[in-house]
């Protein structure tokens, strides 16, 4: 409201603020600190600031773009005004989460809202504008209607990590951002929701600890996937409608799940409450199993679903059956729904109408559903030749392998017939999908570490990214597009992991290069070529690079070195990184992924967890209040393979009590059972396979 110099004692300011809106009190924010900023204001006349570090405004006006394009974005998708005269965007030093959606002035890390022109990569500007959109969805949603209780956490972080996709989707149409969220937020809540220790989305909370145990990726991603879900099963307008219902009927007040659910079905005139409280109040989620016939022109589904869990054993407690939107997409038309039911039962029959015998039918179309899918090996083999040709849409084809991984993980399929199907993939050129595939690979190769035929997985690999990697080339076309930037990071990293000659030579190169200042690095390789250096290097490389962490000025490329010094070979540079991530020269922030950063090898694991144990009574010290402790709980056990280990992992958690970690500790050590079990079912014909290619 206004700024004055105190009367008697001019070293003083009063500020005076205007009233606010009734509002909770966790979404209150004062910021006291020097700053720069840069400015704007949004079509409806909204004035909208950019708060930077000093000297660094240029890095706010990325950021200032999507705010002021997204603001309007959702004041029409939600048919309400933002209700504030002014927001605030700030970049806050060393700040624990990603951000916070402060009424009127959200904090940020400074690697969720700074980017540099020149040395930012891709991958950033798409980081910060979702984080961008996520932060002020909250505004609405979560701020404007506030949950009643922590019980219903997930209703502001589900629904903001839902819709920070569709605003960047319609600010950047060219990151295809949906297919990447079928990776990133489905593919982690379907990880994490088949473990036996999972919970619901909807949890008693009652003391504070367990606030903190639920920033999730259940809260979060399992969220988001069944309101992406729901979405789809309701449609764009009902959707629309039941929202600007809710919002305001509930406008400056609390509201519960159920209060969503009966706007949205009022709207839509769908069981939305029914069919929705299967996902919320009971953990888990299903998988559809498919068997087919095929009658004249028509082919006959029988879809059964039971509880899916990551070992392939069911619940000893509990009945567990889901309303599950099913669609069904065939050959003819691959990127439309034929067919759209309710599975509301344990089984029942579809008939998909017009597929001759050869043609594939694909269950769940574009991945929009909360399940995996099984269906038989004859059935498989039509997918293949689509995979090969590409005729079967990205978001399948990603959805498709993800769920055969999950179900060899838990037993249901082998292995080998996975990695057959991964032979299918040798054309892929959708960043995504890689992204995925990768992912999922990468968890296998961390389990043949452990084995004498890991040399036969890096050759697998080699020959995988192989030709993807050289037809991209190492330097990025003028015409393309952020995706393929990002893929070439992608494959060049795995090349250079694996240790490909040619890509460690070529990489050694532009290093030197670059540490000389004869050629800089362009922000979108530096990722690549500073792992390749670093896993191929010895003590001299090791030192350049700590010499480029202190050089830098932007805190993007800090984290981007701090994270990958810790793939050094050697055990003593290994150590040394860990001390350094302890050390003042390290934000607390980002300390826990220095740490994790060691773990890519068995011995880095070793040390790890060791170091995690010698400190804990400072680590937990300094994270005890927050998700940071979770993350480094995992960082640092998650990768084992033997049930001694997980002994091991449970004993010390016994006597080191981590309150906010509870649930995580009991995730680590049931993933590590399921490594244990994996290494015993699976290892010895993975690697006869292996040898073979």
């Amino acid at each position: 409201k206004s700024e004055n110099d105190l009367p008697e004692d001019s070293t003083w300011k009063v500020v005076t603020y205007e009233r606010t809106p009734i509002m909770s009190t966790y979404l209150l924010a004062f910021v006291v600190g020097e700053y720069d900023y840069v400015e704007d204001k949004d079509s409806d006349g909204v004035l909208v600031r950019v708060y930077t570090p000093v000297g660094k405004k240029e890095q706010g006006q990325f950021a200032l773009e999507v705010a002021v394009k997204t603001l309007p974005f959702y004041n029409k998708y939600f048919q309400i005004a933002y209700p504030l005269p002014k927001i605030d965007l700030i970049a806050i030093a060393d700040f624990a989460a990603g951000a916070m959606e402060n009424w009127g002035l959200v904090t940020y890390r400074e690697t969720a809202l700074l980017i540099d022109p020149k040395n930012s990569s891709s991958k950033s500007k798409q980081w910060v504008a979702l984080v961008v959109g996520h932060e002020l969805a909250h505004q609405w949603f979560g701020n404007l209607v506030t949950m009643e209780w922590w019980t219903h956490l997930w209703l502001n972080e589900g629904f903001a990590s839902w819709i920070e996709y569709l605003c960047v989707d319609y600010c950047f149409p060219e990151f295809d951002i949906w297919t990447q969220f079928v990776n990133s937020d489905l593919g982690r809540a379907l990880e994490m929701d088949a473990l036996h220790n999972s919970h619901a989305i909807e949890i008693p909370v009652g003391h504070p600890d367990e606030v903190d145990e639920i920033f999730d990726a259940i809260s979060y991603s399992k969220g988001a996937s069944v309101i992406r879900m729901l979405h789809d099963y309701v449609g764009d307008e009902s959707f629309k409608k039941g929202m600007n219902q809710y919002l305001t009927k509930f406008k400056y007040k609390n509201a519960v799940t159920e209060d969503l659910w009966e706007s949205l079905g009022k709207a839509s005139g769908k069981p939305v409450l029914d069919v929705m409280t299967t996902w919320t109040k009971q953990m888990g989620y299903p998988v559809v199993k498919v068997s087919e016939k095929q009658e004249g022109s028509n082919r006959v589904l029988t879809l059964t679903q039971e509880k899916f869990c990551a070992d392939g054993v069911q619940e000893k407690e509990g009945s567990f059956s889901w309303m599950v939107p099913v669609s069904i997409s065939t050959a003819s038309d691959p990127k439309k729904a034929a067919v759209v039911t309710l599975l509301d039962k344990t089984s029942m029959d579809v008939t998909v109408p017009n597929v001759s015998p050869d043609q594939w039918v694909k269950v769940n179309c574009e991945s929009v559903g909360v399940y995996r899918v099984q269906y038989s090996s004859e059935t498989l083999d039509r997918f293949i030749p689509a995979i090969k040709n590409k005729t079967l849409p990205p978001r399948d084809r990603l959805g498709l392998q993800n769920d055969l991984f999950a179900l060899a993980r838990a037993g249901m399929i082998s292995t080998v017939d996975v990695l057959k199907v991964v032979g299918a993939f040798v054309n892929e050129d959708d960043y995504t999908v890689w992204s995925d595939l990768t992912g999922n690979l990468g968890q296998i190769s961390i389990l043949l570490q452990n084995t004498d035929g890991f040399e036969d997985f890096k050759t697998f690999s080699k020959k995988l990214y192989k030709p993807v990697a050289q037809s991209l080339g190492w330097d990025a076309k003028e015409s393309e597009g952020p995706l393929a930037a990002m893929l070439r990071e992608l494959a060049l990293t795995r090349l250079g992991k694996y240790g490909d000659e040619e890509t460690v030579t070529e990489a050694r190169k532009r290093f030197e290069n670059h540490v000389s200042g004869k050629v800089p690095l362009p922000a979108d390789l530096k990722g690549p070529v500073y792992l390749t250096v670093m896993v191929n290097g010895d003590e001299t490389t090791f030192n350049q690079m700590m010499k480029l962490y202190d050089e830098a000025d932007m805190q993007e490329e800090k984290v981007r070195i701090s994270r990958c010094i810790g793939s050094i070979k050697s055990d003593e540079l290994k150590k040394k990184v860990l001390d350094f991530a302890m050390s003042d020269k390290v934000r607390s922030q980002d300390t826990v992924f220095v740490i994790g950063g060691v773990t890519g090898t068995v011995q880095g694991r070793e040390l790890c967890w060791q170091f995690v144990q010698d400190k804990w009574t400072e680590l937990h010290e300094r994270y005890k209040g927050g998700f940071l402790l979770s993350r480094l709980v995992e960082v640092s056990t998650d990768n084992f393979v033997t049930e001694a280990r997980a002994k091991e992992v449970e004993k010390f958690f016994e006597t080191h009590s981590a309150p906010a970690a509870e649930r995580k500790i009991q995730q680590s050590v049931e993933n590590i059972r399921l490594n244990a079990k994996w290494m015993e079912r699976e290892s010895t014909s993975v690697l006869k396979f292996l040898r073979s290619q």
